[in-house]
């Protein structure tokens, strides 16, 4: 990764992405550590984690991940989710942020000198493109080292800089715990509160037709 120390740094999460990817890779993300990290390599100025949240149910365990990054050094945008059944009556969940972290990202675009996208969606293609006429550099953060590779191929290509999720996971990720010791607030992790009381599988629920929607997106 090449990073510059004075330069501003901004960080855009494309949640329910970032999540996919990790799980895949088979680690969590412990955000403090994530956030710290990135504060090491300049001037952060920002950073902005993207979900959509299912309003219309009684506990949404995205909620409680979306709280703690709030209170703790995160710019959080969420917006409801859509709920639907698919062709197969099988309940899918859509809650596409593209648009607010496309908005975001070009208002925030000449007050940077470096963009990071946690992302593999090849939809942001054009983004970057258009970011970069504005003079800063744009990282991708996700992966290639799982199958199907999680980013699209002409993300990566317009990218300044790859950098491969599966690198970070030792600066990023949370280490493995003893069994029975519960996750902190600050290691907060899909499937288990902040208090650490069980969510059974909802995490996931919400975000599988989320990431149904990236199958296609990832691919060259």
């Amino acid at each position: 990764m090449t990073f510059y120390p004075n330069e501003r740094i901004a960080l855009f999460i494309d949640g329910a992405n970032f999540y996919a990817a990790a799980r895949t890779l088979g680690f969590d993300v412990d955000y403090r550590k994530l956030l710290e990290e990135f504060k090491k390599r300049g001037r952060l100025v920002r950073a902005s984690y993207y979900t959509a949240i299912l309003e219309d149910v009684e506990y949404s365990p995205v909620r409680p991940l979306a709280d703690w990054l709030d209170y703790n050094g995160f710019n959080v945008i969420t917006k409801p989710a859509k709920e639907f059944t698919d062709t197969l009556g099988r309940r899918r969940v859509k809650g596409d942020m593209d648009i607010e972290i496309a908005v975001d990202m070009m208002e925030l675009a000449s007050h940077v000198d470096h963009i990071v996208l946690f992302s593999g969606d090849g939809d942001f293609r054009v983004l970057i493109e258009a970011v970069q006429r504005r003079g800063p550099r744009v990282s991708v953060v996700s992966s290639i080292k799982t199958q199907p590779p999680m980013i699209a191929d002409e993300l990566r290509r317009q990218a300044d800089t790859f950098i491969d999720l599966a690198d970070l996971s030792a600066l990023i990720g949370r280490p493995p715990r003893p069994d029975g010791f519960e996750s902190p607030r600050t290691n907060f992790r899909p499937g288990r509160s902040v208090e650490g009381e069980e969510f059974s599988d909802e995490f996931d629920d919400e975000l599988e037709g989320m990431e149904d929607e990236l199958e296609g997106e990832t691919e060259a």
